[in-house]
């Protein structure tokens, strides 16, 4: 399942999902009354995430949350330091649960390797069977996450993921399965850059 990002951008600007755990986000979402300009993606990326893929902190893999799937669409601007996400969870069950100030993640780690959240995003609404957010986040980047006395966003950019994809994965937690229910490895996703022919307000 694959999705356009001429969707995404339409959808950015009809249900914004703003993260509802940290106000501080809301300051960085992308939906302000001003110039409105056309806004171009310098990479695209469409990651599905799957129980199989989740290890814990010790690299062990912890079998997610049997039968649910992620699809995790992000559109990154590297020049202005946004990333737009279109997020969908199947079958997700319980309550959302991490220590970040959401439970849905990009973190930094390799295949196979627990690592840092980088940056956080709404948690997508609905039911069990299907919940879905939308929206655009802009550093500076907080994850609510501390170590060696800083958030694990601070100095955090888009362009450190476009510069090596693979490092990266997506995730999501639930309180039935709190290492992750779903985790997708980023690839090498697409560089061409799309034009969105419709207006973003930035």
């Amino acid at each position: 399942m694959k999705l356009s990002f001429t969707t995404l951008a339409l959808a950015v600007l009809t249900q914004a999902s703003p993260v509802p755990e940290a106000k501080e986000h809301d300051k960085r979402l992308l939906f302000k009354q001003s110039e409105c300009i056309p806004f171009e993606y310098t990479s695209t990326f469409n990651i599905i995430a799957t129980p199989d893929q989740v290890v814990g902190t010790d690299n062990i893999a912890t079998g997610g949350l049997a039968n649910a799937k992620g699809i995790f669409n992000f559109g990154l601007n590297s020049k202005e330091d946004v990333i737009c996400y279109n997020i969908t969870l199947l079958n997700f069950r319980g309550n959302y649960q991490s220590l970040a100030l959401t439970s849905t993640h990009i973190h930094e780690g390799v295949k196979g390797k627990a690592g840092p959240p980088r940056i956080v995003f709404a948690n997508p609404v609905g039911d069990d069977r299907r919940r879905n957010s939308v929206g655009c986040v802009k550093g500076p980047f907080l994850t609510g996450i501390i170590a060696d006395g800083k958030d694990t966003g601070t100095g955090f950019t888009v362009k450190k993921i476009e510069d090596n994809p693979t490092n990266f994965f997506a995730d999501s937690h639930s309180s039935l399965a709190v290492p992750g229910a779903v985790r997708g490895q980023l690839d090498r996703g697409s560089k061409k850059g799309s034009i969105i022919d419709v207006h973003i307000s930035i």
